[in-house]
């Protein structure tokens, strides 16, 4: 694995590649890696990519400063995984490096209805942080693939819109969610949760796989309330519980039993935010 800190180097490198007749595939990380991130590693270098992973903790999408400073940094480790995992290349950049500029005055980006609804009313200006660096990014790699995690279902709803506003034909893939044993979806937030927290967060799952089994024809709200209830009985303090289309994430109120649709989730349990999802039909 070859670890690359400054772009012109990356970009100089990836040009010989392709030179070469190398595709391109990336994987963006904020470190903290899991078998999740592992999982996209391993789909992009099986599609025959030559497998790009940064490693980047970006500022501008914390829209809690707190959460920032928190957020679990393990570079020798996530270093050590990768190489094991045999990624071709690691890009390890500064805050300097990804905005030479600074991070004031930065592109806004046009999301629409996508931004202002449950990640996006919760975490306001979040969205635009993550366009902000994904931009700088794909800009960077220029990759033929893009591979993310569909646990961040909204995200990558927003990822591949970034990808129409700036006009790059890279093709966008959401792998399937990787989940503990016990059904907890991995995330670099899990590290932060204490023993019993841990044992406890898996109640998310539960609640979408309840979800899931009892969806029913006709008015939702009934077992969206039940859902409710099922974390709050946890400890949890809810964010949203919501079912929605799965190809536009607009509220589903009433299910007319053929349109397909996906649960979202997002709570505290304690002072850890967790978020999941599940498609439930088909």
């Amino acid at each position: 694995m070859i670890l690359f800190k400054h772009v012109h180097e990356l970009k100089n490198y990836i040009a010989s590649e392709r030179l070469a007749g190398r595709k391109i595939g990336f994987v963006p990380t904020m470190g903290a890696l899991h078998q999740g991130h592992l999982a996209l590693i391993e789909t992009c270098r099986e599609n025959g990519n030559l497998s790009i992973c940064s490693i980047f903790v970006n500022p501008t999408q914390f829209n809690d400063p707190k959460d920032f400073q928190k957020y679990p940094v393990t570079i020798e480790k996530d270093i050590y995984l990768l190489e094991k995992k045999g990624t071709d290349i690691l890009f390890l950049p500064s805050k300097e490096e990804i905005y030479p500029g600074g991070t004031t005055g930065l592109r806004h980006y046009e999301l629409g209805f996508l931004e202002t609804i449950l990640e996006g009313k919760f975490r306001p200006g979040h969205f635009q942080g993550v366009c902000q660096v994904m931009d700088q990014l794909l800009r960077i790699v220029e990759p033929d693939h893009l591979y993310m995690g569909q646990k961040d279902y909204q995200q990558c709803m927003v990822v591949k819109k970034l990808l129409q506003i700036i006009g790059l034909k890279t093709v966008f893939h959401a792998c399937p969610t990787v989940r503990e044993s016990d059904g907890l979806a991995m995330s670099s937030r899990n590290t932060r949760l204490n023993e019993s927290e841990r044992i406890n967060a898996v109640t998310i799952f539960k609640t979408l796989s309840y979800l899931k089994k009892n969806i029913r024809q006709g008015d939702l709200s009934g077992l969206l309330n039940n859902a409710k209830n099922l974390l709050i009985e946890k400890d949890f303090k809810v964010d949203y519980v919501e079912i929605a289309d799965a190809e536009t994430l607009e509220t589903v109120n009433e299910w007319n039993g053929k349109q397909n649709v996906v649960a979202l989730i997002a709570a505290f349990l304690h002072e850890v935010r967790l978020i999941d999802n599940m498609l439930l039909h088909p």
